[in-house]
């Protein structure tokens, strides 16, 4: 290869231990390396990595609304740098996803109906007080590590890279998550009772990470059944709260259909906030 020409393989880029959303030294895989990549997901995977894009972007923008309101300023920088690695990771999969309908990140981003998203209902909800954000984080930041470390065995290569460099960053999110569910579980009779509520609202919305679709079967080695990893996930959950003296508890699951497109009353609400600068001034540039 010439000094002129251009390796658009995916093995030309980065390492797993380089991080997918942060400048690093060499050359970390970003969402501009796979636009310009060859590889062309078929329409299945696409619907898949839009799966996994869209929690990550309706977290993430969920997520933003807590800079300059956390409890303390770490807190701040810690939940904006989460946000920043929940996009990235959306900015991979959709700018992936896209290449299917030649289109890019921005147009899933900005472009797509309610109806279009794939999110699941448990990233659309509420933050809430501190306690209901942080237990959100920790039932999608478990499901996502166990997710992103079997899609690491993914037979299509750009799906298992984005894991590769995801699942490191998500693994800090659970940790975080982790440590606070402790420190308020465990903590004053106020912390205690405000994470037994959020275990309340959101435990519904729990049961839709693990269902199956048909798409996952047709896809085989190249996704992940999410029923597989219920097991797994419970019993990681389960530790957690019982170290932080929490129980888990016998709310019912909602009949909830993101998958489907079928959402909760809040991601109109996101999307009209997120969608509104794209769509008042098409195709302007800063």
């Amino acid at each position: 290869m010439s000094t002129h020409e251009t390796d658009h393989s995916l093995d030309s880029f980065g390492d797993s231990s380089a991080s997918a959303t942060r400048v690093t030294p060499g050359n970390a895989l970003r969402p501009e390396d796979i636009a310009i990549a060859q590889a062309k997901p078929s329409e299945p995977v696409a619907e898949y990595a839009l799966r996994l894009g869209d929690d990550a972007l309706i977290l993430a923008q969920r997520l933003s609304h807590w800079i300059s309101r956390g409890p303390e300023i770490e807190e701040d920088i810690a939940l904006g740098n989460i946000a920043l690695d929940q996009l990235g990771h959306a900015r991979s999969f959709l700018s992936y996803a896209a290449k299917a309908w030649d289109k890019d990140e921005d147009d899933l981003a900005y472009w797509r109906e309610e109806e279009d998203f794939r999110s699941l209902h448990l990233v659309e909800q509420p933050n809430g007080d501190f306690g209901v954000t942080i237990m959100r984080q920790l039932m999608i930041s478990i499901y996502q590590h166990l997710l992103y470390t079997e899609l690491l065995e993914s037979s299509d290569p750009t799906i298992a890279a984005i894991c590769a460099k995801a699942v490191k960053e998500v693994d800090y999110h659970r940790d975080h998550a982790i440590s606070w569910t402790l420190r308020l579980g465990s903590g004053t009779e106020e912390s205690a009772a405000r994470m037994r509520h959020a275990l309340e609202v959101l435990w519904p919305y729990v049961g839709e990470m693990f269902e199956d679709e048909e798409l996952h079967s047709a896809l085989g080695d190249v996704a992940v059944a999410p029923s597989t990893l219920r097991a797994a996930w419970d019993e990681e959950f389960a530790a957690v709260l019982h170290d932080a003296e929490l129980e888990v508890p016998t709310v019912p699951f909602a009949m909830a259909r993101g998958r489907r497109g079928e959402h909760s009353e809040y991601l109109g609400f996101i999307l009209a906030e997120m969608q509104v600068l794209a769509r008042k001034h098409p195709g302007a540039t800063w």
